[in-house]
């Protein structure tokens, strides 16, 4: 009888080195986003000791390389989201989701270059791939989890899809969202409006700050931001609990 073989999952010597050189061309490229108008295929290149086209083996043009990267620096901003939530109790999701937006805030500001490629960065890609990124950003997926978990402990209430816009109703149906739609049963679809605006919230402000678009002393102060949580504590249902963590708040925002 012929023996049966097992495939091994090991990847190869080739496969190790072009990891190892599309590690190296990420990172060649994030201290290149750090310098403002310096991140080109050309500059990765010369940075890396290759040729132009022989980079493109790795990345297919200036939006692929670009994504890539934003995807590389969204994975290690998440990773401090999670420190900062895991900094709280697990059974205190109010906390953690208060403590990953001070980390989120403190990231952006303290990496405006990076913050502005994964976040402010044109899209051009085409709607399908961009619904895919949406579905697994890092981040959205670790605010999301934590949006879900204090709807799981507080049940704050949820609009029905019939009391919501037509068009709004009709994309909670199939949503772009960092989540698994299907774990929400039709009547709770709302909910994924809810996270929808409180995403929203956090990045509309925090993108204000760190593009500058508002008065520094403002800025400076952390006032809108604080601001902006007392007003997700009204639409997640937590106003109650804000007076105990208005102290955590100023004293993270303080670090």
């Amino acid at each position: 009888m012929p023996t049966e073989t097992v495939e091994s999952s090991a990847p190869t010597r080739r496969e190790r080195q072009r990891e190892a050189t599309l590690n190296e061309i990420v990172a060649v490229s994030r201290d290149l986003v750090k310098e403002p108008g310096r991140l080109s295929l050309r500059a990765v290149a010369q940075q890396v000791g290759m040729t132009a086209p022989a980079l493109y083996r790795y990345v297919s043009s200036y939006q692929d390389l670009v994504e890539v990267v934003a995807y590389d620096i969204d994975l290690d901003a998440t990773r401090t989201l999670a420190r900062a939530r895991d900094s709280q109790p697990a059974d205190d999701p109010a906390a953690q989701i208060i403590c990953a937006a001070i980390a989120f805030r403190r990231w952006a500001l303290g990496d405006k270059e990076e913050f502005g490629l994964v976040f402010a960065n044109p899209v051009t890609a085409s709607s399908c791939k961009r619904r895919e990124e949406i579905n697994q950003s890092p981040s959205g997926l670790l605010f999301t989890e934590l949006l879900g978990k204090l709807w799981m402990k507080y049940h704050f209430p949820i609009p029905d899809l019939a009391d919501l816009e037509p068009a709004v109703a009709e994309a909670l149906l199939d949503p772009a969202i960092p989540a698994d739609p299907d774990a929400f049963p039709e009547e709770a679809r709302g909910l994924l409006w809810l996270f929808m605006r409180s995403w929203a919230n956090l990045y509309g402000t925090v993108t204000l700050e760190v593009f500058g678009h508002l008065d520094p002393n403002i800025i400076e102060s952390g006032a809108m931001f604080r601001a902006m949580l007392d007003d997700q504590a009204e639409l997640l249902g937590i106003t109650e609990e804000m007076p105990r963590l208005r102290p955590m708040i100023l004293d993270e925002m303080a670090r």
